[in-house]
């Protein structure tokens, strides 16, 4: 019996599907947001062949609240918690900093205190790169409910009867994800431009969505409690590159100098607030 919170978003929903096809007996996906649970639970709904094996419950709620999710835990039985749920997005979070950290750190202290007080068997906390010294309130979020779940781990461990596994599985940019540059530099090639970039030397990892939340899997079903996984993300990418290959792959001309003819100009504008040049996915001690 499986649990995944923040399941309407873009890692959350394809956890959601690589689980599925693992057979579970029931999987019960939790989201604030009604829009991408009603959505989840249409795609669901339309494959057939899974509605007869598995029991799929979406629920509508509060990842936030102790007393709701301790009684999900209980009613349904759940055994593996994959915790999803956060806020991400680093500008936004630079404005709204009481609120992020409010939802990744309280939170993650919910879903942890009501895995314990359960009995869940595991509980996979999903970060991000962002964790390493972080320079922004979303990254530093991150951090603290790294350390919450390796706290409860710790306690677990010392715990001579039968406790709940927790850990951590860490790394960077999605391909695709909502927000991710990817679909930002494709509507901006639609309208002919211009791409905006922070700053010409910005570089970071990515990975594909399906890529990321098998890993996500392989990785739960490695833990023995504690551990922080990184996901190999192969070299980092110049974010310049990908948006001079994405006008290129969509048979444009990029505009500069050298090609004042051309069709789309690549803007710099300055790094946001809170934003690093290089993300890292591991802290030196």
């Amino acid at each position: 019996s499986i649990c995944i919170t923040g399941a309407g978003g873009s890692i959350g929903r394809e956890i959601c599907r690589q689980i599925l096809k693992l057979d579970p007996q029931k999987i019960v996906l939790l989201d604030i947001s009604e829009p991408s649970l009603y959505y989840l639970q249409q795609e669901i709904k339309e494959n057939k062949e899974i509605n007869k094996r598995i029991r799929v419950f979406t629920k509508l709620g509060n990842a936030q609240d102790f007393k709701f999710i301790k009684e999900l835990f209980i009613e349904f039985k759940i055994d593996i918690v994959f915790h999803a749920a956060a806020y991400k997005h680093v500008p936004l979070i630079e404005d709204n900093p009481l609120v992020g950290i409010k939802n990744n750190v309280i939170s993650t202290l919910s879903v942890c205190e009501a895995a314990e007080l359960t009995g869940v068997k595991q509980v996979t906390l999903i970060s991000t790169d962002k964790a390493v010294r972080p320079t922004n309130v979303m990254g530093a979020s991150k951090r603290f409910a790294e350390l919450i779940v390796q706290s409860f781990a710790e306690k677990s461990f010392n715990q001579k009867n039968e406790s709940t596994c927790f850990s951590i599985v860490r790394f960077g940019n999605v391909l695709n994800s909502s927000g991710s540059v990817l679909p930002l530099f494709r509507k901006q090639i639609e309208s002919r431009g211009p791409i905006t970039l922070t700053d010409e030397r910005v570089e970071r990892y990515f990975m594909t969505i399906p890529e990321a939340a098998e890993l996500v899997l392989q990785a739960a079903f490695m833990s023995v409690g504690g551990e922080v996984f990184l996901l190999d993300m192969g070299s980092p990418i110049k974010i310049k590159d990908l948006a001079e290959k994405m006008i290129r792959s969509s048979g444009l001309k990029i505009k500069d100098n050298l090609n004042p003819d051309g069709d789309i100009e690549i803007k710099t504008i300055g790094l946001r607030p809170g934003e690093k040049l290089y993300e890292e996915l591991l802290i030196d001690a």
